[in-house]
């Protein structure tokens, strides 16, 4: 096992516990956060709120085991720019230019993990010598 494999390992990890943490925060806060969802103008804000949910939850539980790596880091990385535009687009407001950026950085960790992969400790590489 290389050090590059644990580094891709803790990585997908540390980009994994932003999501999670999110996505279980919504579960446990329903209607304050479909209410944060309809106050940025959102339509069908349950609906919002369960593709978030499903994004958060299920991306980051996909991202800490490496399964479908690419794929899910992509579509992570495309939520998470469309929330940056979405909910922190007040760059006049110190704080939202500070959640914005965050979102912008994260999504670029994301597609560092698109472009190069989960790396030897995932079910990606797993699946890859099962084939």
């Amino acid at each position: 096992m290389s050090q590059t494999n644990s580094i891709a390992a803790v990585g997908r990890l540390l980009l994994a516990i932003v999501f999670i943490l999110s996505g279980l925060g919504k579960i446990a806060s329903p209607e304050a956060t479909q209410g944060y969802i309809a106050s940025a103008g959102l339509p069908l804000p349950l609906l919002s709120y369960l593709i978030a949910i499903v994004m958060e939850l299920g991306g980051g539980v996909l991202l800490v085991f490496g399964y479908r790596t690419r794929i899910v880091a992509l579509a992570l990385a495309a939520f998470t720019v469309s929330t940056a535009l979405v909910f922190h687009n007040d760059f006049a407001d110190q704080n939202q230019m500070i959640h914005f950026l965050k979102n912008i950085s994260i999504a670029g960790g994301l597609l560092q993990a698109a472009a190069f992969g989960a790396g030897s400790l995932s079910l990606d590489a797993r699946r890859q010598r099962a084939a």
